[in-house]
C-alpha cells in the first residue's frame, strides 16, 4: 500500500547532501545578490512596487531593514548547510526569502518559487539529523535512517518543475516556429567555435526539440538506477548550456544542477559525504534510530501538498484565449523561457471635471526593469493605473481617470493592440477572473 511504502526506512544519506548543497548556493547566491547592489536597485529605489494580490501589506523595510532582511537569508541559508539550529534555520530562511520575492511581482522567477516551496518543505523534514552541528552537540538526535516521503517529496516537487516545462513546450510556437528561439540565438553569436551557428535555423530547431524531450523524460531516466550517471550528465551539459547561452536566468541552472542530485541512492550518497570533513567523526556517533509510525497528519499533508502542486500550474485551463498572450495563469506554472514579449505603453490622465489630459512618463514612477514587466502583464497595468490614479489625486486632479495605448509583440510577431485603449483602467478592479479589456489574440 502506497500509504505504508512512504513510510518506509530509507537512508538519511540523499537529504543530507541535498540540505548542504542548498544552503550552500543559496548562501553565496545571496551575497551574489547583495555584492551586485541589487537590494539597493529592486528594493530601494523603486517609488513604487507591484503587489501581490492579497499581499498588499508586504513592504520594503526601508534600507536597514532590507538589509538587516538579507543578513538574516544568507546566515540562516549557512546554519541550514551546516545543520546549526536546522529546523528554525529552516523556518527562517523561509519566511524571510518568501516576503522578499512577495516584495514586488516584477522580481518574479520560476526558481525563486521553488526556492520558497523547497524551503517549505525542508521546514518538514528531519535534514538535519545526520552530518550537521546539531549532531555534534545533542549526539542523542543522529539518525541514519527516515522516511521514504522525505526524499520522496522534493523527487516529486523537482519532477513537477521538469514535467510541466516539457509540457508547456508542446506548442506549435516552440515545435513549429522554434519561437522564440530563432530570436534570441543569433545575438549569442559571440560566443567562441559555434558562434556562426547561431543564424542557423536547423540550430534553433535543434534547441526547441531537445529543451522539450529533455524537460519531458529526463526524470524518467534519474529514476532509473542504469541509467540514472547518463542521465546526470546530460543534466550537467544541458543546465552548464543554459548558463551560458540564457545568462539571465540568473541561479536557475545551477539549481537545478544541485538538486537532480536527490534521485540517487543513498549508497552514491553515503560515498560522497565520506569525502566531507569530519566525516570520521560523525561515523563514530551511534545513530538513534526508531520506527517511523504513519500518521494520519503527516499523509493528510502530504496529499493536500501534492494536489495543490497539480492544480496550480493547470489553472490557466479556466481562462479564454491565448495564455502567452493574455498571462492569466502564467506564474506558478513552471514555464520556462517559453517565449519573446515586448510591449510599449503609452499612458494618458484625463481630468474628468475639466477635461484637461495629459501623457505620463513612465520612466518617472517606474524602473526599467519594472516598466518592461508591466507592459505585458495585464494585472501589472491595472496596478499601474490604479497607483497613477492615486499619485494623480494627490496633486490636486479630480476623480482621475486613466487610459493606456499598449502594443505588444509576441514571440517575433508584429506588435498589436494590446488593452481596450477606450477603457478606463482606474476603475477596473483587480480580479482573478478574465479582464475583459484584454483584446483577444489572433493568429
Amino acid at each position: 500500500m502506497w500509504k505504508d511504502k512512504i513510510c518506509k526506512q530509507v537512508s538519511i544519506a540523499p537529504l543530507v547532501t541535498f540540505r548542504i548543497g542548498f544552503g550552500l548556493l543559496m548562501f553565496f547566491s545571496t551575497l551574489r545578490f547583495w555584492w551586485r547592489g541589487w537590494i539597493s536597485a529592486v528594493y530601494l529605489q523603486p517609488k513604487f512596487h507591484f503587489a501581490y494580490m492579497g499581499f498588499e501589506w508586504v513592504k520594503p523595510l526601508g534600507a536597514t531593514g532590507m538589509y538587516l532582511l538579507f543578513g538574516i537569508i544568507a546566515a540562516s541559508a549557512l546554519c541550514i548547510a551546516m545543520g546549526l539550529f536546522y529546523r528554525a534555520a529552516a523556518v527562517l530562511f523561509f519566511i524571510a526569502f518568501t516576503y522578499v520575492e512577495l516584495i514586488d511581482v516584477t522580481t518574479y522567477l520560476n526558481h525563486y518559487y521553488f526556492i520558497s516551496l523547497v524551503a517549505f518543505i525542508l521546514i518538514w523534514v528531519p535534514a538535519g539529523s545526520d552530518y550537521s552541528l546539531d549532531v555534534l552537540r545533542k549526539p542523542e538526535r543522529r539518525r541514519q535512517f527516515v522516511p521514504a516521503w522525505t526524499i520522496g517529496i522534493i523527487r516529486f516537487q523537482l519532477a513537477l518543475v521538469y514535467f510541466f516545462a516539457g509540457l508547456a513546450k508542446v506548442n506549435s510556437d516552440w515545435l513549429i516556429d522554434a519561437q522564440p528561439m530563432r530570436t534570441w540565438l543569433p545575438g549569442k553569436s559571440h560566443l567562441p567555435l559555434i558562434g556562426h551557428l547561431m543564424y542557423k535555423t536547423w540550430m534553433a530547431y535543434l534547441f526547441a526539440w531537445f529543451g522539450a524531450i529533455y524537460d519531458l523524460f529526463i526524470v524518467l531516466f534519474l529514476l532509473q538506477r542504469k541509467t540514472r550517471s547518463w542521465a546526470y550528465a546530460v543534466v550537467l551539459v544541458f543546465h552548464v548550456a543554459t548558463a551560458i547561452f540564457f545568462p539571465g536566468i540568473g541561479m536557475f541552472p545551477y539549481v537545478m544542477i544541485v538538486s537532480s542530485l536527490i534521485f540517487f541512492s543513498g549508497e552514491f550518497h553515503q560515498r560522497i559525504q565520506s569525502f566531507f570533513p569530519a566525516a570520521a567523526v560523525f561515523n563514530r556517533i551511534p545513530s538513534q534510530d526508531k520506527g517511523w509510525k504513519r500518521s494520519p497528519l503527516v499523509v493528510a499533508g502530504l496529499t493536500i501538498y501534492i494536489l495543490i502542486q497539480l492544480i496550480v500550474p493547470m489553472r490557466f485551463l479556466f481562462y479564454p484565449d491565448h495564455l502567452f498572450w493574455n498571462e492569466e495563469g502564467y506564474r506558478y506554472s513552471w514555464r520556462v523561457m517559453l517565449m519573446e514579449k515586448s510591449g510599449a505603453t503609452f499612458f494618458k490622465v484625463t481630468d474628468r471635471k475639466t477635461g484637461h489630459q495629459q501623457d505620463i512618463n513612465n520612466a518617472a514612477f517606474l524602473t526599467p526593469l519594472q516598466e518592461k514587466m508591466m507592459s505585458t502583464q495585464p494585472d501589472l497595468i491595472l496596478r499601474y493605473a490604479h497607483y497613477l490614479k492615486q499619485e494623480y489625486t494627490k496633486k490636486g486632479m479630480t476623480d482621475p481617470e486613466i487610459s493606456a495605448e499598449i502594443y505588444v509583440s509576441l514571440n517575433g510577431a508584429r506588435s498589436r493592440l494590446f488593452i481596450d485603449s477606450t477603457v478606463n483602467l482606474a476603475d477596473q478592479p483587480l480580479s482573478w477572473k478574465h479582464y475583459q479589456w484584454i483584446l483577444p489574440y489572433k493568429q
